[in-house]
């Protein structure tokens, strides 16, 4: 094969030793870092891709043009586990395998989302801010400990935030679209329908991938259903919740607050979120602790290695194994 670069897109790593790509280099791979320390571009992406065999690819758009303006680009290996970023049904037009990092980093989003529930609940930003102009004093909170968990979507990330919740005896209540009625009975999670859901949930965590049927799951109307001492939780997808209506229940009290780690547009440059009281907010990076670094970015590497070998990286981490076949 002509082309024997790989394009590391994950800004984090860029000026960072990052051993675990030197499996590519031994195999003779040259490795290109992203070194913008932002998402590419479109055109960007496209013009960095000639002699391009893989990507290590993060929030980028892998679009139709970029398929078809890339016909060297034989992987997308993402460094994560959503592909809302990347046009599938095209990558499988122009024979580019889709491999995801499945079941790498579950453990630290859930924490980063738990760390958000205890953060609301503790009153965490009105506390030190308290402390660090000076003042003092003890304002009551309402806590974790207890209350009713809600978690939407019970896949790996939702069954370990659920593990977290349960370890402070919270009772949890799950929504899913094709539900593990056998795994949630075993682990004593209730599964219930969404409404119900929000009405009873104390905290409601966000734990769907972005797909038509989910995107704006939450809006006006679900918002509406939640408790006025209710916090929302999104570690997920932005766009899994209408932000203008989230927006309007925060300025109005309609709900306690809010914990957010992504958000319809990244950065939210401009979001009246920003300027909130109510709301812990972070940059889209609660899922990039340490351990997930090391096992995204191996899963990452082997799949690429195999591929570009012609062996089977395994079926379950590529979206469109067909390709494989060629």
């Amino acid at each position: 094969m002509n082309a024997n670069k790989v394009l590391c897109n994950i800004q984090q790593i860029y000026g960072r030793p990052a051993q675990y790509l030197q499996p590519l280099r031994d195999a003779g791979l040259e490795i290109v870092m992203n070194e913008k320390g932002r998402l590419l571009t479109e055109d960007e992406l496209i013009g960095r891709l000639p002699g391009v065999f893989a990507t290590i690819a993060g929030g980028e758009p892998y679009t139709e043009r970029v398929f078809a303006s890339s016909p060297d680009l034989k992987v997308v290996a993402r460094f994560g586990v959503g592909w809302d970023k990347v046009d599938v049904a095209a990558a499988t037009r122009h024979g580019v395998a889709v491999a995801m990092a499945f079941g790498t980093n579950h453990e630290s989003v859930a924490d980063g989302a738990f760390a958000l529930a205890i953060g609301l609940s503790v009153n965490l930003i009105a506390h030190y801010k308290l402390t660090t102009s000076g003042g003092w004093g003890c304002g009551f909170h309402p806590g974790l400990w207890g209350r009713v968990a809600g978690i939407v979507g019970l896949g790996r990330i939702g069954r370990a935030m659920a593990r977290r919740c349960q370890a402070f005896a919270m009772p949890v209540l799950a929504y899913d679209v094709a539900p593990d009625q056998p795994y949630a009975r075993e682990h004593g999670i209730e599964l219930v329908p969404l409404d119900h859901l929000l009405s009873e949930a104390d905290i409601v965590s966000l734990h769907t991938p972005l797909l038509p049927e989910t995107r704006n799951i939450i809006g006006t109307r679900e918002l509406a259903l939640m408790k006025p001492t209710s916090f929302i939780i999104n570690t997920a997808r932005g766009g899994l919740i209408d932000e203008d209506a989230l927006c309007a229940a925060l300025v109005e009290r309609r709900i306690a607050g809010a914990g957010l780690d992504v958000f319809a547009r990244e950065p939210p440059e401009g979001s009246p979120l920003l300027k909130l009281d109510n709301v812990l907010l972070t940059p889209h990076a609660l899922g990039m602790d340490e351990a997930a670094e090391r096992l995204m970015a191996g899963r990452c590497v082997s799949s690429i290695l195999a591929i570009r070998a012609g062996r089977d990286p395994g079926r379950e981490f590529v979206l469109n194994a067909q390709v494989l076949a060629a």
